[in-house]
């Protein structure tokens, strides 16, 4: 089978619904390219639903303590190590509760990540089910779902973190 028959039977076989998951991803990567007001609950719910999709690509394939601890340690490294340029260019303003923040495409990007991971990933396991057992595999994924997910959540701690520095600098 040539690469661009295999290609086209994958999509061919791929369900609606992911199509649909698809569109919303990139909606949602449209939206967050353009600069925005959101307060900090909105601020929040991107990056929970982008780490939960993440974890659940991992416990889906792998399910297993090692994947899963693969997936928290690069979480936890990502968040921390971006933790402050992650909020470059945003301020807080306390007079109306809400952040304003500058357009960015790298949303758009991690998005476009961690779905392309989730269906090679899907492709993979369904074409080789022994993948799910290989530990090299199973860990190299999930670490990278925890760069996806650790990018998302650097974001929103800094974001917090920026909240949390204006109300000190308020005067009492």
């Amino acid at each position: 089978m040539t690469p661009l028959l295999f290609f086209w039977t994958v999509l061919q076989h791929t369900p609606s619904w992911v199509w649909a998951v698809f569109a919303l991803l990139v909606l949602l990567g449209l939206k967050q390219s353009r600069p925005s007001q959101v307060g900090p609950t909105r601020a929040t719910l991107l990056p929970v639903a982008m780490l939960l999709l993440a974890l659940a690509g991992v416990l889906g394939a792998f399910a297993s303590a090692a994947a899963l601890l693969a997936w928290a340690a690069a979480t936890v490294a990502v968040a921390t190590l971006r933790a402050e340029p992650a909020a470059r260019g945003a301020r807080w303003s306390p007079a109306d509760g809400r952040f304003h923040l500058p357009g960015s495409w790298t949303p758009m990007a991690l998005m476009m990540g961690i779905f392309a991971t989730k269906f090679a990933v899907g492709v993979g396991l369904a074409l080789h089910p022994e993948l799910a057992r290989s530990a090299g595999f199973a860990l190299g994924i999930s670490a990278l779902y925890g760069v996806f997910s650790g990018s998302f959540a650097a974001r929103a701690l800094a974001l917090h973190r920026l909240r949390g520095r204006a109300a000190q600098a308020q005067p009492a």
